[in-house]
């Protein structure tokens, strides 16, 4: 997939919101570890939702 403008943690497949007694953490369920909803990697797979934005985005162009 190109990049797009919605590549971010926070929009992938496996990103999970944890809370606990020590707080938020915010985790990738695929790496296996924390990381940030800004961050970005390869292996990005967008929810849904957000698949949606960037299909009618395309549509636009």
């Amino acid at each position: 997939m190109k990049d797009s403008r919605f590549h971010c943690c926070a929009t992938c497949i496996h990103f999970e919101v944890q809370k606990g007694d020590d707080g938020v953490r915010h985790f990738c369920s695929r790496l296996g570890y924390e990381t940030k909803p800004d961050y970005r990697f390869n292996c990005w797979k967008p929810k849904e939702n957000v698949q949606k934005l960037i299909e009618k985005e395309k549509k636009k162009q």
